[in-house]
Parts: structure tokens; sequence; C-alpha cells
């Protein structure tokens, strides 16, 4: 990681340079296969979650949300990308219910179990299955933080959960400036 004096005043975490989350292939909630590439220009936001998520994954979608409000017009330039860690339950017609209700420019990526694992162990996100109270429930325990690209495609940010709004937005202004 290299921290200059331009990107170190990231309020996030500065990974620029990092050596994994270079990208994945997955297909969209409209059915689109896409890659990092589909959003050459852009700043891409990545998250891991699930949509039975009782507390994280809502409460991050809509973080994101208020962040794309607070971006006003420049938000047209940024990309959020929720990435299921629960390939099982999230089909393709929830995850089109689920993940533009937050916001309609949003896309939901999924993949089969092999997919799944493979950009799991690109980003290096931890998620497993913890059996729930009654049999075939179950919860996903996963990391909880979102992968920032800027608009040439590279990685450049980490971004913790629960921080609120402001701190992502004030980091993706600098990196669309």
């Amino acid at each position: 990681m290299t921290l200059s004096p331009q990107n170190s005043k990231f309020i996030n975490t500065d990974v620029t340079g990092l050596g994994y989350a270079r990208d994945f292939a997955l297909t969209d909630h409209n059915g689109k296969p896409r890659t990092l590439a589909d959003f050459k220009g852009k700043v891409v936001v990545v998250f891991f979650g699930y949509t039975q998520c009782p507390d994280v994954c809502p409460t991050t979608m809509a973080e994101l949300s208020s962040v794309m409000k607070e971006l006003g017009p420049l938000a047209d330039k940024v990309q959020v990308l929720f990435v299921t860690v629960d390939p099982e339950r999230d089909t393709q017609a929830l995850l089109a219910q689920y993940v533009p209700a937050f916001d309609p420019r949003f896309l939901g990526l999924y993949g089969d179990l092999a997919a799944t694992e493979k950009v799991a162990k690109e980003f290096r996100v931890f998620y497993q299955k913890v059996p729930g109270k009654t049999s075939g429930s179950y919860t996903m325990d996963h990391t909880a933080g979102s992968y920032v690209f800027d608009p040439e495609g590279h990685i450049r940010l980490f971004v913790r959960n629960g921080q609120g709004p402001d701190p992502i937005a004030h980091d993706l202004k600098m990196l669309l400036s």
C-alpha cells in the first residue's frame, strides 16, 4: 500500500495497490454477466451480503443509498454492487426486488456456489452458514465492509461498516474529482 499526500486525505482505509480484490465474474440481477471492466469510468462500491440479513446488510445498503443522495448529480458516476454470499436463497428474482429498493441504480450480483467461493476468495471476504433455530433455517456470518474502486478500476478503499454516509460520500467525491 502506498500513501501519497494526494490520497492520504481519505477518511476510510486507503488500500491503493492492494494485491487482491482485482476482479469478479458474476451475473447481475437483470441476468447480464458482469466484470469490473463493465463499470470503467465510474467509482464502484462492492459490498458482500445477503438479502435475509437482519441487520448489517440493510443498514449498509440504506447508508449507501444516503451516500447517493448526498452526492447529488455525482451519484450517476458511482455504481454500487451488492454481491450475495447466499446464492442458495438469493435468486436473481429476489436480488432484483431487494437491491434496487435501496436505489434503482444499485445492482445485485450472484453466481453459483463455486463462483461465490471464487469471488469471496479473491476479495478475501469471510462468509459461512450459521444454523438457525429450526431445521433448514440459517443465517450467514460475513465480512461487513465494502471495497471501493476508482474510475480506472483500481482498488482504492476499504470502507468499514456502520460509520454513516458522510465519510463515504467525502471519499467518493475525492475519487470523482
